[in-house]
């Protein structure tokens, strides 16, 4: 009797016990997601720690005068630093005030920066040197925690550094600036292309070309003529364009949308047509025109910004799935653009 219970007792022990087992096998596999299968017990749980906590929150300023891929390519470097990053668009006032007139007006300069693909929120109007009271509000409303800038350096018209307080608050990184390319190196070749003109505006000419000029072009002689456009030497690396891609191609049943032109100086004009574009179907494809082309259909001083880098531009575009480097200007039957 003694025996037929202690049986009927771990019978009912195992029974107990296999329910609970599984019960708990069923918790922690709903538990994990529907990834953490094939991923290392350390990895999933990592991935939920990142889903949980609070996204680090980074913010660049920045005038971003006639926008061009160094642009780009700092914000997307800003953006490595953190989760979320919120550009700050400084005023039109404020670059009179320190650096003299913007080129763009602010609102073309919000529509340019809001395009780039790795911006998430932008702050029109923010001032040129981060004050006190700025960074505290960037702090305390838009919980900002890095202040980012690249490794040029800014100062001030009294010779003092913008960003001193964000460094003396310990929320300060640094990027590194993008070599080849600013505002000043492409206002200097857009008056290398200035042709045709008489002899007193040539001269007058010549000392803005000399000034803006930064070596990357053909000679100038005395009267202000060159043999052709200023040239760029930027030619980018795989890595380069592989950090400007989005690396995935269009599904099965995607619809592919192409277009394509020069895209020179890149402008919110452009942003707005390939806005458009990629509201016409599920992935937009832009063809990139050579250099070679452009010069033979809008003159021998074009393009001002050459393959490479107007390709780039193209990609920081967050309406642009993919470009094609040294488009035809004539689409073929048996171009392949899917």
């Amino acid at each position: 009797m003694d025996s037929a219970s202690s049986s009927a007792r771990t019978v009912a022990a195992c029974v107990i016990g296999g329910i609970v087992l599984g019960a708990s096998v069923v918790v922690l596999h709903l538990g994990a997601g529907p990834a953490s299968p094939s991923l290392p017990p350390v990895e999933a749980l990592r991935r939920r720690f990142r889903r949980r906590r609070r996204p680090v929150r980074v913010y660049m300023d920045g005038c971003f005068d006639m926008m061009h891929y160094g642009h780009c390519n700092a914000l997307r470097q800003a953006r490595a630093l953190g989760d979320e990053l919120v550009v700050g668009v400084v005023s039109d006032d404020e670059i009179t005030a320190n650096k003299g007139p913007p080129v763009t007006p602010l609102h073309e300069r919000m529509k340019m920066v809001r395009a780039v693909k790795w911006v998430d929120d932008v702050i029109p109007d923010a001032p040129y040197a981060i004050t006190e009271d700025f960074m505290n509000k960037l702090f305390n409303e838009y919980n900002i925690d890095y202040i980012i800038h690249g490794d040029d350096p800014c100062l001030l018209p009294d010779g003092t550094d913008a960003y001193a307080l964000a460094k003396k608050a310990g929320r300060y990184k640094q990027i590194k600036r993008t070599e080849g390319v600013s505002t000043t190196d492409i206002v200097g070749r857009m008056l290398l292309c200035v042709r045709e003109r008489p002899v007193s505006d040539n001269q007058s000419h010549s000392s803005l070309q000399r000034q803006f000029s930064h070596g990357h072009g053909q000679n100038i002689d005395d009267s202000g003529f060159g043999n052709g456009t200023k040239i760029s030497h930027f030619l980018p690396t795989s890595r380069r364009i592989v950090q400007f891609s989005n690396g995935r191609g269009p599904g099965p049943d995607s619809r592919v949308v192409y277009i394509d032109g020069a895209f020179d100086l890149f402008h919110a004009g452009h942003v707005e047509i390939l806005r458009l574009a990629r509201g016409l179907g599920d992935f937009l494809l832009v063809g990139i025109h050579t250099d070679q082309t452009i010069s033979s259909t809008r003159g021998p001083h074009r393009p001002i910004m050459n393959l490479h880098e107007r390709s780039l531009s193209v990609l920081a575009c967050r309406y642009v799935d993919e470009v094609i480097i040294g488009a035809p200007w004539h689409i073929s039957k048996d171009m392949d653009i899917c």
